[in-house]
C-alpha cells in the first residue's frame, strides 16, 4: 500500500509530503505529478514519482494501484476541474484504491457560492463511483491574503468586497497536516470534515494587524463587488482568479467562510496557526 499525493509539486502537495515524511517511510509515498521532472527533489528524498496529468487519462491509469490511499488535491483551472477531477476519480476507482481523500471547500454542498459548485460536483462524482472517501472541506488559507502583502504595504490599503464578513482561516500547513492525518490513521473513511481556523477575523482586523506589525498605517477599504472586480482586472489579475476572489469574498460577506467547527484543530491535535503568525512570516519575506 502506498500513499499517493496528486499535484504533489504544488504548494499544498509539497507540505503534505513533508508531513508524511515525518510519519511513514519515504518509499511508502508517491508523488503523482503532471511533470515528473519538477519532482526530482522529491525523488532524491526517496519518494516514488509517477506521472499523473489531470488532462491525460492514459497517465492516470498508471498513477494508482489497488489498496493505495490517495489524496486528490483540487486543480486550479476553474471551469475545467469537474472533468479533470472526474478523470482522477474514475482511474482511482478502476485501480481499486482503499481511500480517496479530496480537498474540497468549507460548507460542501451547503456552501452556496459559485466557487464551491465544482467541489460539490466532484464530491458527487466520488460518491457515485463508490470509492471509499474522505472529504477535506478546506476553508480559506491565510496565505490567500498574506501572499499579497507587498502591494498592501506599498499603498497602505487592503482591498476587498467582504464588508464586515469574517474569515476563519488557517495556515496552508495546518490543512496539509490534516491531510496527512487522515491518510495515515484509521477511522476517517466515509467522513466529511469542515476544516477552518480556530478564530474568525474581519478584514478590518487583518489590516490593523498588518499595520501594527509593519509599523505603518494600513486600512481596509471595502468595495462593491463590481468595482473590486474592475480593480483586479485593471491590475492584470487573470479573469478566472478575479472571479474566484470576488465570489469568495462575496460569500465571506454573507458569513460563508466564518464557521469554526473545530475539526481542523481536532485532527491535527493542536491549535490552528493564528493569522497574526502568518502575517509575521509573510513580512519576513517582503
Amino acid at each position: 500500500m502506498s500513499i499517493v499525493i496528486t499535484a504533489a509539486t504544488g504548494r499544498l502537495g509539497r507540505l503534505v509530503i513533508d508531513e508524511l515524511l515525518g510519519r511513514v517511510p519515504a518509499d511508502h509515498i508517491v508523488a503523482a505529478v503532471r511533470d515528473p521532472a519538477r519532482a526530482a527533489d522529491l525523488a532524491e528524498r526517496g519518494v516514488t514519482v509517477r506521472a499523473a496529468d489531470y488532462d491525460a487519462p492514459g497517465d492516470l491509469k498508471e498513477a494508482f494501484r489497488a489498496g493505495d490511499r490517495v489524496l486528490l488535491i483540487s486543480g486550479n483551472e476553474m471551469g475545467k476541474r469537474v472533468a479533470q477531477h472526474t478523470a482522477v476519480v474514475r482511474a482511482a476507482a478502476a485501480a481499486g484504491v482503499a481511500q480517496l481523500a479530496y480537498t474540497g471547500i468549507l460548507g460542501g454542498p451547503d456552501a452556496g457560492f459559485a466557487l464551491a459548485d465544482e467541489h460539490t460536483a466532484t464530491e458527487r462524482a466520488i460518491k457515485d463511483a463508490g470509492v471509499p472517501y474522505t472529504f477535506l472541506r478546506n476553508g480559506w488559507y491565510s496565505e490567500n491574503y498574506t501572499e499579497a502583502l507587498a502591494p498592501v504595504l506599498e499603498h497602505g490599503v487592503v482591498l476587498s468586497n467582504t464588508g464586515d464578513g469574517r474569515i476563519a482561516s488557517a495556515a496552508r500547513a495546518d490543512f496539509a497536516a490534516a491531510a496527512a492525518v487522515v491518510l495515515t490513521e484509521e477511522g476517517h473513511v466515509g467522513r466529511a470534515y469542515e476544516l477552518s481556523g480556530d478564530v474568525a477575523w474581519s478584514l478590518d482586523e487583518y489590516a490593523a494587524e498588518v499595520g501594527r506589525q509593519a509599523g505603518r498605517p494600513v486600512v481596509h477599504r471595502n468595495l462593491p463587488p463590481a468595482e473590486h472586480r474592475a480593480v483586479l482586472l485593471g491590475a492584470g489579475v487573470p479573469l478566472p482568479v478575479v472571479t474566484a476572489i470576488v465570489g469568495g469574498e462575496e460569500a465571506a460577506s454573507r458569513g460563508a467562510l466564518a464557521a469554526v467547527s473545530g475539526d481542523l484543530h481536532r485532527l491535527i491535535g493542536r491549535p490552528t496557526t493564528p493569522v497574526a503568525d502568518s502575517i509575521a512570516e509573510a513580512l519576513r519575506g517582503v
